[in-house]
């Protein structure tokens, strides 16, 4: 028998309404929140550790859970395109490496490099990225799923899956229900996404604020005008030649609906619950999603390429070094290499930016210290590196599936 609360509109709207605009409430709710009230504020940003903490927490069970799903209830003689999904990854983070050069060339920016000390580890060259990577997809299950070691979780999960193919309808079906299971919690979680955006919100802005940021105004706004081209122009041409029509209705609603989100959460593994529920509402094809949105979170890096490749040559200009046409384009590739292994170094795309410094003589020293740049306006840009890089994931996935069923 239901009661007259769960007729009433509040409660229609919490239970049914778009999470799309229950977030846009939690944000401008946060905002407001923290400008009036900042000491109150910097309590609710419990609302968003524990919301981001939940999405950590399941999104390692769900990829390995519906991965291995997926592939050992795979149709015998259906493809999957995962080829096409990760050759638009890869094309997608070279083309927006490229594009932060053409920018930084034609809009050149200098930064103040000060003497920081930070207890990092970067790695000394390319070979220490790829290393890692291969290190990471041997790591044994337990440890991959615990330490979210996504591409140990991704190695396990197809090899256990390709091993059941042969299993029993039954053993299959365990599978698919546990798929469905682990995708209910990831369901209920999602739909703390307002309070969690709240809270996220007023905290951030009623702890750190946004004054420090002027001072690196004019880096932001080339970094952030990179990510944006990517997003509204490079990225619909890329999708505009898989399905040839309009992409924009695709580019937004990825946007909307996983960029918002990740932009606050400021990761793209704790995105993954979210690209994968709205590839399943998108009514893509399960078995392309549930492997290349985990993969994209790990190797679909437009935004870090940008932010290695404007930082770089923000110091290269501060420095006096003269660049030509053949190192820039190396620049772009060893910036998207590098940005494909930034899930698997520890401070993502920040500390990959030795690598790409390297190339121009840089000491380790100097390049730490536009490493230390990076963390001052990390706010604007580690947010927005997100939020593209993990609207991409869905953006691409979207594109490959709609290409294959038109070419079915």
């Amino acid at each position: 028998m239901s009661t007259s609360a769960d007729h009433g509109p509040l409660m229609r709207y919490i239970k049914h309404g778009s999470l799309v605009s229950q977030i846009a409430l939690g944000l401008v709710a946060g905002v407001v929140f923290a400008f009036f009230l900042p000491e109150a504020a910097k309590s609710v940003a419990l609302l968003g550790d524990l919301f981001v903490k939940a999405l950590k927490s399941v999104a390692p069970v769900l990829v390995f859970i519906l991965v291995l799903s997926s592939i050992a209830n795979h149709r015998q003689g259906s493809k999957s395109n995962m080829g096409r999904v990760v050759a638009l990854y890869l094309v997608g983070t070279f083309l927006a490496a490229l594009l932060a050069v053409v920018v930084s060339f034609i809009f050149p920016v200098s930064i103040q490099l000060q003497t920081t000390t930070e207890s990092l580890n970067p790695p000394d060259n390319i070979g220490d990225v790829l290393l890692t990577v291969l290190l990471n997809i041997v790591d044994n299950p337990v440890g991959a799923i615990l330490n979210a070691n996504y591409m140990g979780i991704l190695a396990w999960a197809i090899a256990l899956g390709i091993a059941l193919r042969n299993a029993s309808d039954s053993t299959k079906e365990v599978a698919r229900h546990l798929s469905d299971a682990v995708s209910f919690v990831v369901r209920l979680v999602i739909r703390f996404a307002p309070l969690g955006i709240f809270g996220l919100v007023a905290g951030t802005i009623a702890t750190t604020g946004f004054s420090v940021l002027w001072d690196y105004a004019r880096l932001l706004a080339i970094l952030l005008g990179c990510m944006l081209v990517v997003a509204l122009v490079v990225n619909p041409l890329i999708v505009w030649t898989q399905i040839r029509r309009n992409p924009y209705p695709l580019v937004f609603t990825c946007l909307k609906e996983s960029g918002v989100t990740a932009f606050f959460t400021r990761s793209s593994a704790a995105n993954i619950p979210v690209n994968m529920n709205l590839s399943k509402k998108l009514g893509l094809n399960e078995d392309i999603y549930s492997v290349s949105i985990p993969l994209g979170a790990t190797i679909n890096m437009g935004g870090a390429a940008i932010t290695i490749t404007v930082l770089t040559l923000a110091a290269v200009n501060t420095l006096g070094i003269s660049v030509d046409i053949g190192t820039a384009l190396l620049l772009s590739v060893v910036a998207a290499i590098a940005a494909c292994g930034a899930s698997g170094v520890a401070g993502g795309s920040l500390l990959l930016i030795p690598l790409a410094a390297s190339l121009f003589g840089m000491s380790n020293d100097v390049a730490m210290q536009i490493v230390g740049v990076g963390f001052i306006i990390g706010v604007l840009q580690d947010s927005a590196e997100t939020a593209l890089n993990s609207s991409t994931d869905v953006l691409f996935t979207a594109a490959a599936s709609m290409h294959q069923d038109q070419h079915a």
